[in-house]
């Protein structure tokens, strides 16, 4: 009858030691007293020479038994100190405090365990840093098998269901994968091929979603088992290029059908501007500058104005519709945002390359930077000098976009740029999701993590929702007046609270961008009405307006 016994790797190196060391110990006894006998010619017991072994591979001492005049006996003594010293301060913490270690913490799970209604995440990593987070606080059960100890011991610490397990030594901690609800793997791409393979071999049938770092992997991995296979570097820098040009991602659909009366103007607000910390009911810039006050970014998110409570808050971006005679009245307050101009972007790897090839299918002119020569590079330096900035002519590009792929020197980058040129947008490339705080308390108008645009992705497939919902797109409709007729087309609170603005008004083919007190809305009229999607959404409900 064989037993095959399944040790880790810690416990067969402490065996090991455990077993050779009397050996050794013994051995350099024996030798010791043969030694002394004939050498020194001084005899010593067997007992003696253990003894003495004893002392000198620990390193606790000689006793009397401390004097040695012939040359080979000096350099035999001298040996076995150096292998004492070897012992004690190298196997002894690599080999013995490991064994311990692991013995006396709460243990790694190293196999999965009953996965009914559970995701299996296969590695962790950044892209997976949102999705988890939302996981966690959705309470859908999930399980992270990792290959690194030290790793899977920091996720365990975070509260995670982790096991921790390598597939190349033990493909049994995949035994119970076929109950799996869904599958992620977020390994590289050749231990996502793998994995993916091992996991069709163990029976389960479910969707298995991988993301890779190369396009080229997406095909073959589908090929072997893989339902979906996403990219999400590419798709960060597909959401860093729409973010800084507004030929990608215009800021407003339909505004044509206002003609030239009616305009729309980016502003940032100082903090030492006149419009900082107050609200709209203190501002009045209907009233007194016949200007709409759409939104605001801030933090990377749109927020339409809801009432005269809204607070305009210094370092925002507004976003404000009116005449253009009136857009320039704000404009002395407030400092305009030029969209004109190159595209300045820093850090030409994988994500910076996406994200200039998106810029220039879209016919943006781009300054690219970068510490190392290639081809694409227009500047080699740091983002970080001054004279770099200038050589660049940062103040007269239209946006800047820092895809570095380390987050402190993105944070030092954004710091140094918006000092440069505080008016112009500023979108940074976030290395982890955590870090995307510190990025916009340094200047960043948007920062985007590959775990916010992967976990947005994972969402969708595996939660069935959009995790990030953010009311980023401005439009313009013509409507009926519905329900708003006898009303003033700017003194409604209930057409605050939608968040929508009628910014003009169609009366006998004349388009009205300005209203007295005495201007009330007639039965057939044609309302002009802008707001996010979700804003004129409800400005339709409750308004009861129809498309015209």
């Amino acid at each position: 009858m064989q037993i095959k016994l399944n040790l880790k790797r810690s416990s067969r190196r402490f065996l090991t030691i455990l077993a050779l060391l009397p050996v050794i110990v013994l051995l350099l006894a024996l030798l010791y007293m043969l030694g002394m006998d004939h050498l020194e010619g001084r005899s010593r017991t067997y007992l003696q020479s253990l003894l003495w072994a004893s002392e000198t591979i620990t390193t606790t001492g000689y006793g009397a038994d401390s004097s040695w005049t012939h040359p080979l006996m000096a350099l035999y003594v001298m040996v076995v100190q150096f292998a004492g010293q070897f012992l004690i301060f190298l196997a002894f913490p690599m080999v013995i405090l490991p064994y311990f270690e692991e013995q006396f913490e709460v243990r790694l799970q190293h196999q999965l365990p009953p996965m009914n209604g559970k995701v299996l995440f296969y590695r962790y990593g950044p892209a997976l840093d949102s999705l988890l987070v939302e996981f966690k606080s959705k309470g859908t059960p999930f399980v992270i098998l990792e290959e690194d100890m030290q790793l899977a011991r920091n996720l365990r610490d975070r509260g995670y269901n982790v096991v921790f397990g390598k597939m190349a030594d033990d493909p049994g901690v995949l035994a119970n994968v076929a109950q799996a609800q869904a599958v992620v793997a977020n390994g590289n791409d050749h231990d996502n091929a793998t994995f993916t393979m091992v996991v069709r071999e163990g029976g389960y049938t479910g969707p298995i979603y991988a993301l890779a770092d190369d396009p080229l992997y997406r095909y073959p991995m589908i090929q072997i088992g893989a339902t979906e296979v996403f990219t999400p570097a590419h798709v960060l820098g597909a959401a860093l290029a729409s973010q800084a040009s507004i030929r990608i991602s215009p800021p407003a659909e339909g505004m044509h059908l206002l003609g030239t009366k009616i305009g729309m103007a980016e502003f940032r607000v100082r903090a030492e501007s006149s419009l900082a910390g107050k609200t709209l009911g203190e501002l009045r810039l209907r009233e007194r500058h016949g200007v709409s006050l759409i939104g605001q970014w801030l933090g990377g998110v749109f927020t339409t104005t809801k009432g005269p409570q809204t607070r305009v808050e210094a370092g925002a971006i507004l976003v404000a519709v009116g005449a253009h005679a009136n857009l320039e009245r704000v404009e002395r307050m407030a400092m305009p945002i030029r969209r004109a101009g190159p595209i300045v972007l820093a850090g030409f790897g994988a994500v910076g390359q996406k994200v200039v090839e998106m810029l220039q299918d879209a016919g943006e002119t781009c300054i690219v930077i970068d510490r190392v020569a290639a081809p694409g590079v227009d500047l080699v330096g740091s983002v970080l000098e001054p004279s770099m900035l200038e050589r660049a002519k940062l103040r007269e590009a239209s946006a800047v976009v820092l895809a570095l792929s380390d987050d402190s020197e993105s944070v030092f980058a954004t710091a140094v740029v918006r000092a440069y040129a505080p008016e112009v947008p500023l979108v940074v490339r976030v290395q982890r999701t955590r870090n995307t705080a510190r990025l916009y308390r340094s200047g960043a108008d948007f920062a985007i993590s590959v775990g916010q645009v992967a976990g947005q992705i994972l969402a969708f497939q595996l939660l069935g929702e959009q995790m990030v919902q953010v009311e980023n797109r401005i439009k313009f409709i013509r409507q009926s007046s519905g329900t708003l007729v006898g009303a003033h087309p700017w003194r409604s609170e209930e057409m605050d609270r939608t968040g929508a603005k009628v910014v003009a008004v169609e009366r006998a083919g004349d388009i009205l961008v300005e209203f007295d007190d005495a201007f009330t809305i007639a039965g057939d009229d044609i309302l002009f009405v802008c707001g996010s999607f979700n804003s004129l959404e409800r400005f339709q409900r409750s308004f009861k307006t129809m498309a015209v």
